[in-house]
């Protein structure tokens, strides 16, 4: 009885310490946030040799995803009870989507040719028929990974990685919804979610560094994106001039005046799309946040047709790429690695799943001879949507942002009725 009372005492003790340390004010979260994304980004610039060694082998993005969340690992931090990813993907996500397409070239994105859109599709193609593969594969020899039943049944819970897959966390919600997983189960997944597709990230990273190499493999002509690369790179400096207060404020203004103007629209379609046609929230067309995200591209890319776009000179797309960096932090703080212990099994689903997207991608690049930009970018534009092609496009060169902030768009609109399609494959797939 004694030690019974010295256990219950031990764990309200440490109960009452976790609860001591573990920090809820949003403004000590940020700046903590903020410190990590500073130090990433000056230690990943510093001419030291040890970290140039260190970011040669671990990329400077996954640094920014994982390290935010080991804040939560340790208990410091309780994501659950932050409103710092809800201000990034309301706020920041849309302004910053605004700030990266408003210098675009759509002319000449188009010359890029078909292989782009190709790359994107056969990403999509890859997550729709990988969900019910990696099934059907892990069920042959451990059923009991991929069964169970009612709310608990694993594909319930797959169909939300197959919505966050194909275009984002709308869409994951959409199939959240529709097919009603448990809680429990759900944020399990979230964290394969996470984890899957930032390991694939890791890889795509550094492949970056062997992009020409890899276009040899794939005996690719790369010469399109050159091309626009330099034609993007010419733009920057013929408007490139010291920045004033005027210039970040005029910035701002636009950034975030378009973002308003988004969500003013956005609840407003929403709305009537929930009352007059309710069908069609299979296609996340009742969402508001979908259509602030297309909405705020949308203004981006008309933005790009006037004089607007010399802002670029003034480094809109910078403070674009640091509104993204933030976003990418907040998602990290959401990770829970420790679920990696706890459920394993999903985790391998997880990577089966992924490998044959992987594989997908590679054999039709191969087919079709597309460079390896259009691989990841078309990759990341399904597994991560806005929050990461931008930023995969840009590690290519930052002028290739757009590219990947236009893809994503085109995932969002395609991936709640693709995950939908998904997830039936996916419960016929499984073990009864």
């Amino acid at each position: 009885m004694l030690v019974k009372s010295s256990q219950y005492a031990a764990s309200l003790e440490s109960q009452s310490c976790s609860k001591i340390l573990m920090i809820e004010n949003d403004a000590v979260i940020l700046g903590m946030l903020m410190g990590i994304l500073g130090f990433v980004f000056w230690t990943s610039h510093h001419e030291s040799r040890f970290w140039r060694s260190f970011y040669s082998v671990f990329p400077m993005l996954l640094l920014c995803y994982f390290l935010p969340s080991l804040l939560t690992l340790s208990g410091i931090v309780d994501p659950a009870n932050s409103q710092l990813y809800f201000v990034a993907t309301r706020f920041l996500l849309p302004a910053s989507l605004v700030l990266l397409t408003l210098s675009i070239d759509l002319r000449e994105i188009v010359k890029l040719g078909p292989k782009a859109i190709v790359m994107f599709l056969t990403g999509t193609i890859g997550v729709v028929l990988g969900g019910p593969m990696a099934i059907l594969i892990v069920g042959t020899f451990a059923p009991e990974w991929v069964g169970g039943s009612d709310a608990s049944a694993v594909w319930r819970g797959l169909s939300t990685v197959a919505g966050s897959w194909i275009g984002g966390g709308a869409n994951q919600v959409a199939m959240k919804e529709i097919f009603k997983p448990s809680d429990e189960l759900f944020s399990v997944m979230v964290a394969v979610d996470v984890i899957v597709a930032e390991v694939w990230m890791a890889f795509l990273l550094l492949g970056i560094g062997k992009s020409k190499w890899i276009d040899r493999m794939l005996k690719a002509d790369a010469s399109a994106v050159d091309r626009l690369t330099e034609k993007m790179e010419a733009f920057s400096r013929s408007t490139l001039r010291v920045t004033t207060t005027v210039d970040l404020f005029r910035i701002l203004a636009f950034a975030f005046g378009v973002t308003a103007i988004s969500h003013l629209l956005a609840d407003s379609i929403a709305g009537w799309v929930t009352a007059n046609a309710p069908t069609l929230d299979r296609f996340s067309l009742d969402s508001s946040f979908f259509w602030l995200i297309l909405l705020a591209t949308t203004g981006g890319v008309l933005l790009s047709f006037t004089r607007v776009r010399n802002l670029e000179g003034a480094g809109a797309s910078r403070i674009g790429s640091v509104f993204i960096y933030f976003l990418v932090a907040t998602i990290g703080l959401q990770m829970d690695i420790a679920a990696i212990f706890t459920r394993p099994e999903l985790f391998a689903v997880g990577a089966v799943w992924m490998l044959l997207h992987v594989g997908l991608l590679f054999v039709v690049a191969w087919w079709i001879r597309a460079p390896y930009f259009f691989l990841a970018v078309g990759s990341k534009a399904n597994i991560g949507g806005a929050a990461s092609a931008p930023v995969v496009a840009a590690a290519f060169h930052p002028s290739l942002a757009p590219v990947g902030v236009l893809l994503a768009v085109v995932g969002y609109a395609l991936g709640t009725y693709a995950a939908y399609l998904c997830a039936l494959m996916m419960q016929v797939a499984a073990p009864s």
